[in-house]
């Protein structure tokens, strides 16, 4: 599934709800390019085989929000510039992330300017 949605910059809304998951490894630049896409519902993505998330949401910048807590990262690898300029993003959930194994973790929040302003005001 590794660059399935590459480039894809007129996409605005994707049903994947039947999509079976189970055996995928490779869902790097997925959905990259795809500045468009205001919405996406991956809450019956399995993941618990993949190693490859990198570049997965890049340049995905007209998402708001983006639930991934349903997402298995124990095997993930490679993770870095996953949500680079994501930069409408003000609700991510990433609460069952496992990082543990992720070796390439740069620059995956690089350009995510209202996630990190939001941030930054809940805390001040």
């Amino acid at each position: 599934m590794g660059s399935m949605f590459y480039g894809c910059n007129s996409l605005i809304s994707l049903d994947l709800s039947n999509f079976n998951t189970q055996n995928v490894i490779n869902m790097g630049s997925m959905f990259y390019g795809c500045n468009l896409l205001i919405s996406l519902d991956l809450s019956n993505f399995n993941t618990q085989n993949v190693t490859d998330m990198r570049y997965m949401f890049y340049d995905c910048n007209s998402l708001t929000s983006l639930d991934l807590s349903n997402f298995n990262t124990q095997n993930v690898i490679y993770m870095e510039y996953m949500f680079y300029d994501c930069n409408s993003l003000t609700s991510l959930d990433l609460s069952n992330f496992n990082t543990q194994n992720a070796r390439e973790k740069g620059f995956m929040f690089y350009g995510c300017n209202s996630l990190v302003l939001k941030f930054f005001s809940q805390i001040n």
